[in-house]
């Protein structure tokens, strides 16, 4: 879960420059410009406002302790959906919503890191509700907005598009957080930046279909621009309900094998070789089809697991109670056992 993308955690410090004008503008260009725009410009702008005006008062800046967020108003009891990294470790939690006013304390309602969720409540006072969409009904190039709180400047909008559908990305551990696989993740060109976690990805209908939650890294460490993504809608309506009403995922739908691994090396090559078992649970998947520790798992269903990381992967792919076929090593024998996947329980 320490692969390519990283969650956007909030920078300390904003520097903001000021504008530049190479001379005096004269009235007529700028008259003939906008005249010039007036035909579908106009409208897609109208478009923005309409959304931004609909969706914005339900987006809130969370701030920890360690850093800030953003959160999605969820019901009209104060629930608020975020990520799950986004509040991890607090030890206190205040909301602000992105249009302003007096900082309200919330209380954590519960987590669930293997999909980077979790929600929080505030008590007192009326924060408008989101109107959540169906992310399954997302096209590619469907023109979205992201809303939020990057590097703590409360309200920022970015404008892209739906860039690929059904992602299946990992996000790195940090010092509370274990990491998450978020699987079905919408890719955006909108621009994601540190804060902006948690917020609202919203379509032209004004009907959030996403929570942002992570930005591409390039090959070079730095981020990657218009390389975004975010955890559907689809999945928030499924978690999101348990954590208020139980305070944990009982029914979360993803596979598990039920054991504890670790990533090893091939000596020979220096080569990631596997995904060596360390613990394996009792009466879990991986017990009742005879996996023992010191295994080396190389594949589920073919595909290569060469890591912990892509073992949580290709498990992420897979439904609780399908049967796949795990590939590994024992005492330097090849071995394909058949599995009937548990169900990934609550952190």
């Amino acid at each position: 879960m320490r692969a390519r993308t990283a969650p956007a955690l909030l920078l300390a410090t904003v520097l903001l420059l000021p504008g530049c004008s190479g001379g005096k503008e004269e009235p007529a260009a700028r008259s003939a410009a906008t005249t010039g725009e007036r035909g579908g410009t106009t409208e897609m702008e109208q478009a923005y406002e309409k959304v931004v005006t609909t969706v914005l008062p339900s987006v809130v800046q969370i701030e920890t302790g360690s850093g800030e967020g953003s959160g999605v108003v969820y019901d009209d009891s104060g629930n608020i959906v975020t990520n799950a990294h986004v509040v991890a470790g607090a030890r206190e939690i205040r909301v602000t919503p992105a249009s302003g006013g007096s900082p309200m304390k919330a209380t954590l309602v519960g987590t669930f890191n293997a999909d980077d969720l979790a929600v929080v409540k505030v008590a007192g006072g009326r924060l408008p509700k989101a109107a959540f969409g169906d992310s399954t009904k997302l096209v590619v190039g469907q023109a979205v907005l992201a809303m939020g709180n990057p590097l703590g400047l409360s309200g920022s909008v970015t404008n892209g598009i739906i860039s690929a559908m059904g992602r299946t990305v990992s996000t790195q551990a940090g010092e509370s957080f274990p990491g998450s696989t978020i699987v079905q993740a919408i890719q955006t060109s909108a621009a994601i930046n540190p804060g902006n976690s948690g917020g609202a990805l919203a379509t032209l209908n004004g009907e959030v279909v996403g929570i942002p939650t992570a930005a591409a890294n390039g090959p070079q460490g730095g981020a990657a621009p218009g390389i975004g993504f975010a955890t559907p809608s689809s999945t928030v309506a499924v978690i999101v309900p348990q954590l208020i009403r139980d305070g944990k995922v009982t029914n979360s739908g993803r596979a598990a094998l039920g054991v504890t691994v670790r990533t090893v090396v091939d000596l020979r090559t220096g080569r990631p070789a596997g995904a060596e078992v360390v613990e394996v649970a009792r009466n879990g998947a991986a017990a009742e089809a005879g996996i023992r520790p010191g295994d080396v798992i190389t594949a589920v269903n073919d595909a290569p697991t060469p890591t912990e990381e892509a073992l949580t992967q290709a498990l992420a792919t897979q439904k609780a109670g399908a049967r796949a076929e795990v590939t590994l090593v024992r005492e330097g024998a090849t071995r394909n056992l058949q599995v009937t996947l548990g169900e990934l329980s609550a952190d």
